[in-house]
């Protein structure tokens, strides 16, 4: 936790809770700006973890699900690290510091996968490093998202998953109405005041953004819980399947190209006031005992309800009712990914 950074949000209003900033006082209002406005959001609930040095490109490209070498100075990706059954253990935007890689992941699983990945360091020259306190994202998203850092950024990137280095600070496009910026934090206050004409939104506003794009985040109440076709990660480009050997790509690569994911992850709305989260369980009418699906992430939606992103059976998908924690719990409604899966 950067300390400064937190203090100064907190004088602008945050109400921090485990270092992130939930809201600024509306959570109702913001999310309704989020829908219709143009709003910042910091995003402390991502941790972030930078691998650096002479073997880091050949040490990623063993251990992670997408080809490191498609990450360069003007281009992101997504990827995971699995286990060797492929269940994943996080799910993470990665993207150029220099020569160095910085990987972003949900905030509960910072620690747990730096260890992870330093186990593998051995000889290797690679040095992983938590640079959560160091480095300081915010988001910008709306209709004026790119008028607005235009003035401030004259070489902002353009496509989806594009970066553009602007001195100190990196700018990555997240969609065409949508931005993270990632700076220092004592450049962090300077930017965040000069964005004082857009609305400061929680961080629960960003995620309800990430689930109504179906762009998934691992937490800890999901570990280990899916492989990453459950999570279309192939179709949103989180998977590579001619790179190579890492942890868990037999079984990845056996489910391409022999069979097909029983499992999918699908856009979900809940009427019902009752607060969904990750990893709670999913049942069909089809079966009252075992569970058809997971909860990946849930936020309250601008509309009223919950908006969610749920890994479900494709049968009761396609063919039963689907309730959240009980067969006669609240009943999802399912929605349009703005993706096509297989």
């Amino acid at each position: 936790m950067n300390q400064d950074w937190h203090t100064f949000l907190s004088t602008q209003g945050a109400h921090l809770q485990d270092g992130i900033a939930r809201h600024f006082g509306d959570a109702a209002a913001e999310r309704i700006a989020t829908r219709d406005d143009t709003v910042r959001c910091d995003l402390s609930q991502y941790g972030l973890l930078k691998v650096s040095g002479d073997d880091a490109q050949p040490f990623l490209q063993n251990l992670l699900s997408n080809d490191i070498r498609e990450v360069t100075s003007t281009h992101a990706q997504l990827s995971s690290i699995n286990n060797a059954k492929g269940r994943m253990l996080a799910s993470m935007l990665i993207w150029r510091d220099g020569n160095d890689y910085v990987l972003q992941l949900h905030h509960s699983l910072t620690e747990q996968i730096r260890k992870k990945l330093s186990m593998y360091v051995l000889r290797s020259k690679v040095k992983i490093t938590d640079v959560s306190a160091e480095l300081v994202c915010i988001g910008v998203a709306g209709a004026d998202a790119r008028k607005t850092l235009q003035a401030l950024y004259p070489a902002l990137p353009q496509q989806a998953m594009e970066v553009a280095a602007q001195g100190e600070d990196s700018v990555l496009c997240r969609e065409a109405d949508r931005f993270q910026i990632t700076t220092t934090s004592q450049h962090a206050i300077e930017l965040w005041r000069s964005l004082s004409a857009l609305q400061a939104v929680g961080s629960n506003c960003w995620d309800w953004l990430d689930i109504r794009a179906g762009v998934p985040f691992v937490q800890a109440a999901t570990l280990e819980a899916f492989v990453p076709q459950m999570l279309n990660f192939e179709v949103i480009g989180g998977v590579n399947f001619k790179k190579g050997c890492y942890p868990g790509q037999e079984v990845v690569a056996r489910m391409h190209y022999l069979g097909k994911a029983s499992r999918r992850m699908y856009l979900a709305h809940l009427d019902d006031a009752t607060e969904a989260k990750a990893g709670d369980v999913l049942f069909s009418t089809a079966s009252a005992e075992q569970s058809c699906g997971t909860v990946v992430d849930a936020q309250p939606s601008p509309n009223g309800g919950m908006d969610l992103l749920a890994v479900v059976q494709t049968a009761s998908h396609e063919s039963t009712t689907v309730h959240l924690g009980k067969i006669d719990g609240p009943q999802l409604r399912f929605q349009a990914l703005p993706y096509a899966l297989p």
